[in-house]
Formats: C-alpha cells, sequence, structure tokens
C-alpha cells in the first residue's frame, strides 16, 4: 500500500470516528440532559477536555505517542481561545432562539471561507462554493425555524462565529507549521481549554439554566450517564483534531452538517423527536450538497496532482480537501475541541 493511499485510509477512518463518536455523544447527553435534567453543558465539557487529558497521558506514559513541546505562547492562546469560543457557543445557544442559533452554526462555513481567502491566500472554486450554498440550504430547511432577534443574542453569536473559526483555522496551522500530530497537540492544550472552561463553566452555566452545578443531586445514574459522556468525548476530541489537520476547517464543518442530519434521523427513530416534511427536505437536500463537495474536492484534488506531477516545482493552493478523500500525501483547524459545545437545553439542538 502506498503512502498516498495509507494517508486516504487514515482521513477516512477518521472522519468516521468523528461521526460515529459525535452521534453516540449527542444521544448520550440527550439522555442526561432531557431525561435527567443535568443542563450544566459548559462544566460537562471542562470535564470531558479534563479526561481527555489524563487519557493522554497515560497514553504518554505507555509510549503510545511522543510529547513535542513547541511554541508555549501559541498552545497557550490556542487553549483558552478554544475555550472561549465553547463559552460563546453556549451563551449564543442561551440567548438566541434555536433558529438564530442554527443560523449561527451555519454561517461558520461562510466565515471559515473568507477568513481562509483573505489571511491564508486559499482559493475555492465556483463548484465547491456552490456545493456549500447547497449543503447550507439544505441543513437552514432542516433545522431554522423561528428566527427572533435581539442585540446581546446577535453580539454573542457573531463573537461565537468569530472565535470558532478561528480556533478552527488555528488547529489545521499550527498542526503543519510546528510539524505536530493531532495528539500532541490536543494534549498540550488540553489543560488550557480545560482550566479556562472549569473556572467560567459553573457561572456560565449558573446564569443559564438558574440552577447551580454543585447543588445539583448527582444519582448514580446521573454519574454514570457522565462518566460515559466523558469517556466518549476523549474519542470526540481526538477525531476533531484528526480531522481538521488531515483535511481542513470546511471539510470539518460540512462533517458536521453531515453529522447534525445523522442526528435528527437517530433522533426520530430512537427518540421519537418530532419530523416532518421539513427535516426529510433537508436533509436530502444537504446530502446533495456534501456529495456535489466530496466529488468536486476529489476532481480537484485529482487536477491538482496531475499540475504538480507536470510542472513539480509549482505550488497550487486551494481547497481540495474533500469529504471522503484527501489530496495524497497532504494534510489539510473546534458541539464546540474545536469541539463543538455541548447543548444545555434538552428542547434545543443537542451536538457534540
Amino acid at each position: 500500500m502506498g503512502e498516498g493511499e495509507r494517508f486516504q485510509l487514515g482521513t477516512v477512518g477518521a472522519l468516521s470516528l468523528s461521526v460515529v463518536s459525535s452521534v453516540s455523544i449527542v444521544i448520550c447527553n440527550k439522555a442526561l440532559m432531557s431525561s435527567l435534567g443535568f443542563h450544566f453543558a459548559t462544566t460537562l465539557t471542562s470535564w470531558h477536555l479534563l479526561v481527555t487529558f489524563c487519557s493522554l497521558h497515560v497514553a504518554l506514559k505507555m509510549k503510545f505517542f511522543e510529547h513535542k513541546p513547541f511554541d508555549q505562547s501559541a498552545v497557550m492562546g490556542f487553549g483558552i481561545l478554544n475555550g472561549i469560543s465553547i463559552g460563546l457557543l453556549n451563551l449564543s445557544l442561551g440567548f438566541n432562539s434555536v433558529g438564530f442559533y442554527q443560523m449561527t452554526k451555519l454561517a461558520i462555513i461562510p466565515c471559515t471561507v473568507v477568513l481562509e481567502t483573505l489571511f491564508l491566500g486559499k482559493k475555492f472554486s465556483r463548484t465547491i462554493q456552490l456545493a456549500l450554498i447547497i449543503l447550507l440550504l439544505g441543513v437552514g430547511i432542516a433545522t431554522v425555524t423561528d428566527v427572533q432577534l435581539n442585540a446581546l443574542g446577535s453580539i454573542l453569536s457573531l463573537l461565537a462565529i468569530v472565535t470558532t473559526c478561528v480556533a478552527q483555522i488555528m488547529t489545521n496551522t499550527i498542526q503543519k507549521k510546528f510539524k505536530v500530530s493531532s495528539t500532541q497537540l490536543l494534549y498540550q492544550s488540553c489543560p488550557y481549554q480545560a482550566g479556562t472552561l472549569l473556572i467560567t463553566g459553573p457561572f456560565l452555566d449558573g446564569l443559564l439554566t438558574d440552577q447551580n452545578v454543585f447543588a445539583f443531586k448527582y444519582t448514580s445514574q446521573v454519574v454514570a450517564f457522565i462518566i460515559l459522556s466523558c469517556l466518549i468525548s476523549v474519542s470526540v476530541n481526538f477525531s476533531t483534531f484528526l480531522v481538521i489537520g488531515k483535511t481542513s476547517p470546511v471539510t470539518y464543518q460540512v462533517l458536521g452538517h453531515l453529522k447534525t442530519c445523522l442526528v435528527l434521523a437517530f433522533g426520530y427513530v430512537l427518540l421519537h423527536d418530532p419530523f416532518n416534511w421539513r427535516n426529510i427536505l433537508g436533509i436530502l437536500i444537504a446530502l446533495i450538497g456534501m456529495v456535489l463537495y466530496s466529488y468536486f474536492c476529489t476532481r480537484e484534488s485529482q487536477q491538482k496532482a496531475n499540475e504538480t506531477a507536470a510542472q513539480p516545482f509549482q505550488v497550487v493552493e486551494g481547497e481540495a480537501d474533500p469529504l471522503l478523500n484527501a489530496e495524497n500525501g497532504k494534510g489539510g483547524l473546534t458541539d464546540a475541541v474545536v469541539p463543538k459545545a455541548p447543548v444545555w437545553n434538552s428542547n434545543k439542538d443537542l451536538h457534540a
């Protein structure tokens, strides 16, 4: 098996792991919040990151990966920014309607495209842009309901979008710049992310839920689901960094919307959540957008490979990181990690 084939197999594995672990943690968190009334999402995320760090530390001691120290100011800034983006996403959810929060998540892709184009000189072809538009249209139809605006909620959403995009781009660029693996970056940034959320989590959760996380009645069932959620989160956090490192921030967001569609479907099948023609139509349109995105990226990747072979000294930049493929030998930055922030309200979209 050649290097390119191994890279493609690794990318498919990373994408699959991300989907399975994210959908699993959504189902677990939904049971925890909907059935058991544990709505402290930011604090829960801090526990996720703490368990992830402890798991990676054990793996390091067992020689599963090598510790590679690099610029600590970059690691600290990156970790704190990730923690802030998670808190802002939760605040955005708390101070906006469900529909406006979904619009916030949809805005992350175009914002990422703009930032990468302006500051990294990356080029996105019109076919890629068309596929992304179709994808966003489908997810919007499936998930966006009422859209109510308010000044504070709008400001929080804007900040959440910017910080999430920057954090995801940094995940990709830091891995390339310092030549570190996703595991090495996650291990070094986890303490800063966890620390940020451990300090701010109880305050934010109290603000959003009017409850005290320390006064909550922790039954054996609640503790069991929290432990299960934390264990699954290790896979979620690892696969997030792995996917963004192997592909691109935009591809990771496309994958995130695929997970949203799967969560809607699983919610209907397993949890008997409400499901109507808008959900079905939106999911179908979103799937068409994902297929087109993967196809166009694969085609452009092959074209770039041919051009590079013909002109070995010419470097061509572009968006060629498909959803189910990747350009050979090339790596591609968040429930919110770039973790996606778990949602604190059971009546709103819960995601990993």
